[in-house]
């Protein structure tokens, strides 16, 4: 079978789909013409849009009351977004019957450990648009709103996650939530659980140069790899409900050497262009495993055993782990006071 682009060739030959990571309009139009079946935004991207595209989002920023302030800004402004953004992939939805098509919506990342908080941003992000997947923070508090996200039948998105500790305990707790919910007679909802496979390479490169760890840069990017396949491997086992979401690519690797996976990878406008070359590689590599030799130099760095091993941490450990502060610190800081300010 001949196809023409590598997203035509990852659509026909694998199970593996994607998303759009950007909520620019534009390039989302080209995201979607290219075949992607949901959208990635954040308070990150939102801010991001309405600063660099303000004559697309004026007459509907105009309409946000003027004596709003602080939290209810930001989240008004970022309802904005996401909103347009959910209206141009309802037909995905309605055609897939809510298998795809949704858009992210993400809490305040300021308040997660606040329970009650996240989960009334919630139940409001829900209502703004049937195929909304409301993003909650991978953290012990996070993790007890999915369980009464799922219960309610609401769609999440579990974020500011890096490790297989963490999409492990996602898969589990969605598990439970989603049985209360249909022992409630509620409507089935889907979960995401990330891994922002990037950010936890770029991570453990700081960690190995501070300690003058024996690994290459060529270890280095093999461990979020690593990370990922073990995961495929085991979600595939447990028939787990809940579907890998692979973000923050940081090349074309992360996406060749994962191609044939049932999951789904968040691609930025960058990544999507560099996956058109006529070279890019179309194999279905994910069965093909990272060398114990190189998992072996990476496990003497303590921080890739606390993301490679299924119990290297426990929930209470994953606000603490040092990329969740440095991606949540960015999320705040470059995303949410922005929306506020």
């Amino acid at each position: 079978m001949t196809t023409n682009t590598y997203f035509d060739w990852l659509l026909s030959e694998t199970s593996t789909t994607w998303w759009h990571d950007s909520a620019d309009p534009d390039e989302l139009a080209t995201g979607l013409s290219r075949g992607a079946s949901g959208v990635t935004t954040n308070p990150l991207l939102s801010a991001q849009t309405l600063r660099q595209r303000p004559e697309y989002w004026r007459d509907l920023v105009l309409g946000i009351p003027t004596d709003l302030r602080g939290d209810a800004l930001a989240e008004a402004r970022m309802q904005i977004v996401v909103r347009a953004t959910a209206q141009k992939l309802q037909g995905v939805f309605t055609s897939t019957r809510g298998a795809q098509g949704y858009v992210c919506a993400q809490v305040n990342p300021a308040r997660v450990a606040d329970r009650e908080s996240m989960l009334a941003q919630a139940r409001r992000h829900n209502r703004w648009a049937p195929n909304i997947a409301v993003k909650l923070p991978a953290t012990a508090a996070g993790l007890d709103v999915l369980e009464e996200c799922a219960a309610d039948g609401i769609t999440t998105t579990m974020t500011v996650s890096f490790t297989l500790p963490q999409v492990l305990a996602i898969a589990e707790t969605f598990r439970r939530g989603r049985a209360r919910a249909r022992q409630a007679g509620k409507p089935d909802s889907r979960c995401f659980a990330v891994v922002m496979i990037g950010r936890l390479d770029d991570y453990l490169r700081d960690v190995a140069l501070d300690r003058k760890s024996a690994v290459s840069e060529t270890d280095i990017r093999q461990a979020g790899l690593a990370v990922v396949k073990r995961a495929v491997k085991i979600f595939k086992e447990q028939k787990y409900e809940a579907t890998l979401l692979i973000a923050a690519l940081r090349g074309t690797w992360h996406m060749t050497e994962l191609a044939g996976a049932d999951l789904i990878m968040s691609i930025s406008p960058d990544n999507q262009t560099k996956l058109l070359a006529p070279d890019v590689v179309r194999e279905q590599r994910i069965n093909t495993p990272i060398s114990p030799e190189v998992i072996g130099r990476l496990q003497k760095i303590p921080e890739f055993t606390k993301a490679y091993e299924p119990d290297g941490m426990q929930p209470e450990e994953f606000i603490t782990y040092g990329v969740t502060q440095r991606t949540l610190t960015q999320f705040v800081e470059s995303g949410w006071k922005l929306l506020e300010s």
